[in-house]
């Protein structure tokens, strides 16, 4: 008897107000995006990764390298995420979705393994769960190995109800907002690795992690295990990104063109 089927969706775009462009930035032999696929195709419990971009000509470069590369891909709404992420899951069958974005090519994929094993079998059945929420929930693990989980029928729910701008724009926050109608469980990591940032959203961001990568030449199979013991044997390389402060979940882009991966 087989699972249900389980569907990455990365969110993707190019119009980003901190790092323009930041998902085809290089790092190491890849650009970010492409470590992102990479990384989650290699998830076991995943049948399929798509990114999710948008119709907007800027991100014709997105769309235009993942079919040079084999990458399945989808365009939607550039402003209402929520929508982009519910018709890419419709459109490839998803049963479960994992929400990634593209700023996070260190996302390791036997964290998204067990976190998916705890996520299906769960009794009674989780509507939602996250290795990342915001308060009053405490994150635990580095800023950039985030990954959401729902069932398509809850992803269908929340974008037909919610309303609010940042509903819209960051996805999954109705579900969190709503502890009282949904079965919401928090993954966390014992010890505590939350003040670690490890995503790409600005140049240091950036510079950080391809001062990382400079470590593993050529591959892009590490775990966020390895990465932690470099961190870890070179504490300078924190303070590349250390004065970078992480964006409230609450805040939107009211720029025309959004800055919604």
């Amino acid at each position: 008897m087989t699972g249900p089927k389980v569907v990455a969706i990365i969110q993707a775009r190019m119009a980003a107000s901190r790092l323009p462009g930041k998902v085809l930035k290089e790092l190491g032999h890849l650009p970010v995006l492409g470590w992102m696929v990479v990384r989650a195709r290699r998830a076991a419990l995943i049948d399929e990764v798509v990114v999710a971009t948008t119709t907007d000509p800027s991100d014709d470069p997105v769309a235009a390298y993942c079919r040079e590369n084999g990458i399945t891909f989808s365009r939607g709404s550039m402003n209402d995420v929520l929508d982009r992420y519910y018709q890419a899951a419709k459109a490839h069958r998803a049963e479960v979705i994992v929400r990634l974005t593209a700023d996070c090519p260190f996302i390791d994929p036997d964290m998204m393994d067990d976190n998916l094993t705890e996520f299906l079998s769960a009794e009674p059945r989780l509507d939602f769960a996250a290795n990342r929420m915001p308060p009053p929930f405490t994150r635990t693990i580095p800023i950039g190995l985030d990954a959401e989980y729902c069932w398509f029928d809850g992803l269908e729910t929340v974008w037909r109800e919610a309303a609010e701008k940042h509903h819209r724009e960051h996805v999954m926050p109705y579900f969190y907002e709503h502890p009282e109608r949904f079965n919401l469980r928090h993954f966390t990591h014992d010890p505590d690795y939350g003040h670690l940032r490890w995503t790409v959203d600005t140049p240091e961001d950036l510079a950080l992690l391809r001062s990382i990568v400079a470590h593993f030449p050529r591959r892009d199979d590490f775990s966020w295990q390895e990465v932690l013991a470099i961190v870890q044997q070179y504490p300078e390389l924190a303070q590349i990104n250390a004065d970078i402060r992480h964006k409230n979940y609450r805040e939107v882009d009211d720029r025309e063109a959004g800055d919604r991966q």
